[in-house]
């Protein structure tokens, strides 16, 4: 049985904590904030909940595995799961309504046809044939598997061209350049708001179309095939039941507990260093923080090995290839009941996607984000059906989201600025709830500089999933470090953000702790 240290109890870390008690080692982790779950929180007010991170699942199945192979009870004996339908609306500046069926192929051409014209159904479902190509390309090797030290593979784009007279040859173009995810939408899908709707995927994810490897295709297919999932009670009821398993692993939990260094011995990590100068000895360290936030942890030195994947983007803001885009939300506490046949999620897409992405990414060749803030950006609006987010059915708890510039492009804790910004984003969902201002009872901003004190994420910002391409830019730092036994899970390590991939990387974790280096991942 040996001894481990965890550092940070987001839900990479807490997924490798209930897989490594379960091996039958003794487990404990340190957590600098009250509580876990990391960026997957709650906010509460007046009888209102909102999550404070992502309110929707993608791929339950990473925690199905994780629950079955952890304890008795499953996932669903944990947490009430339901399949959102529609599982997207999608609003347009030229006033186009398309409701996107949940797992339904079939339902999303017919709707893309009703909405954009015959034919724009065909050209999404063959670019979501590429796309399955892609996945099933590099599924394993990128989410299922640590990453290896011939990870330059990966670097190579799997999306495949398509094969049609005369552009057969378009995936690499101007010199050499890989395409990217925005001429996969301008040169397949040929209809602007076609296109949007794919490059909303990416945004989302914290990722910019214009530089995202034409392989990001894979996002809406993931969605578009496996579905997605609310939680009643929303992700924190996930985060919850997760902590709840590691507990009854007997998994030892330290909450205002902040890492101040990584111990080595005889060339091995050896145990961590608290703030109020208490050392706590271990067989092995998991460090579940941004990689970017380990040398300090280090006495500087840096945890990789020559050749290895380095933290993508600034390491200062979270900015650059890779390296996340952060979240303006707002929350909003509306009186009057919400409508039957409202949306859990609606997207209104910004009439000026350019004026968007430079806001957010930077103007082309410039990878930090510009303070000119776009008029009128993407907004996603969240509207679950769950009484336990109202203080009754007499009222409505709304979550406003928009992808922004970190916390450094842009001065987030100017809070008037903040406010207008926030201003911008209920202006928008105005087309999406009728009559919103006349019901709003109060609202609730938080910007990324709140993000950055809650989780420590430079900048605030919010990872994008690992994906191949882009000779690896957009690929995280490998699971094992140049430190024996140090380890890193989480978002910002291999597979990358986004709820299925942190569990991904605490499976990973647990893997190569319990039967070592040569691990492969899950037969």
């Amino acid at each position: 049985m040996a001894r481990i240290a965890v550092i940070g109890a987001g839900m990479g870390a807490m997924a490798a904590a209930a897989r490594l008690a379960v091996a039958g080692h003794q487990v404990a982790v340190y957590e600098r904030g009250r509580t876990h779950g990391g960026g997957v929180g709650r906010f509460e007010r007046d009888g209102f909940a909102f999550d404070t991170g992502p309110g929707l699942l993608h791929l339950p199945a990473v925690y199905r595995d994780l629950f079955v192979k952890t304890g008795k009870e499953t996932l669903e004996q944990c947490v009430e799961l339901t399949q959102v339908d529609p599982a997207s609306r999608h609003l347009f500046a030229d006033g186009t309504d398309v409701p996107l069926p949940n797992a339904s192929r079939a339902g999303v051409v017919r709707a893309l046809d009703d909405a954009f014209g015959a034919g724009a159904g065909e050209r999404w479902s063959d670019l979501v044939n590429r796309a399955r190509e892609a996945w099933d390309a590099t599924r394993r090797p990128l989410l299922e598997e640590p990453l290896r030290a011939d990870w330059r593979a990966l670097g190579r784009d799997p999306y495949p061209a398509p094969a049609r007279r005369g552009i057969s040859g378009w995936l690499r173009r101007d010199g050499g350049r890989p395409a990217t995810l925005a001429d996969v939408a301008r040169r397949e899908l040929k209809d602007p708001r076609a296109a949007a709707l794919l490059e909303s995927h990416a945004l989302a994810h914290s990722l910019d179309p214009r530089t995202a490897p034409a392989g990001a295709a894979v996002l809406p297919y993931l969605e578009q095939t496996f579905g997605t999932w609310y939680a009643r009670g929303g992700m924190r009821a996930l985060a919850d039941a997760l902590y709840g398993r590691c507990r009854a692993r007997k998994v030892r939990f330290s909450f205002g507990a902040e890492v101040v260094g990584i111990l080595e011995k005889d060339g091995r990590a050896a145990g961590v260093e608290l703030a109020d100068g208490s050392v706590a000895e271990a067989d092995a360290v998991v460090a579940g923080v941004a990689p970017a936030l380990l040398p300090a942890l280090l006495g500087g030195a840096e945890p990789w090995r020559d050749g290895d994947v380095r933290p993508a983007g600034d390491p200062a803001t979270g900015a650059g290839a890779g390296g996340g885009a952060g979240r303006l939300t707002v929350f909003l506490a509306l009186r009057g009941a919400r409508p039957r046949d409202a949306a859990h999620r609606t997207v209104v897409h910004t009439p000026d996607r350019e004026a968007e992405l430079a806001a957010v990414f930077g103007k082309a060749g410039d990878s930090r984000g510009t303070r000119e803030p776009c008029p009128r950006p993407t907004v996603t609006v969240l509207r679950p059906d769950d009484p336990t987010t109202r203080p009754d059915e007499d009222h409505e708890a709304v979550t406003l989201t928009a992808t922004v510039a970190p916390h450094g492009p842009v001065d987030w804790i100017d809070g008037p600025a903040a406010e207008q910004d926030a201003e911008r984003l209920v202006a928008a969902a105005e087309a999406a709830i009728p009559g919103l201002r006349d019901r709003l009872l109060w609202r609730e901003v938080r910007t990324p500089a709140d993000t950055a004190a809650d989780t420590a994420a430079p900048g605030g910002a919010v990872p994008g999933p690992a994906l191949a391409g882009a000779d690896g830019r957009f690929l995280r730092p490998a699971n094992l470090t140049r430190l024996p036994g140090l380890y890193l899970a989480g978002g910002w390590a291999h597979p990358g953000g986004g709820l299925a991939h942190a569990g991904m990387s605490g499976a990973m974790v647990a893997g190569l702790i319990v039967d070592g280096a040569d691990w492969r991942g899950s037969q």
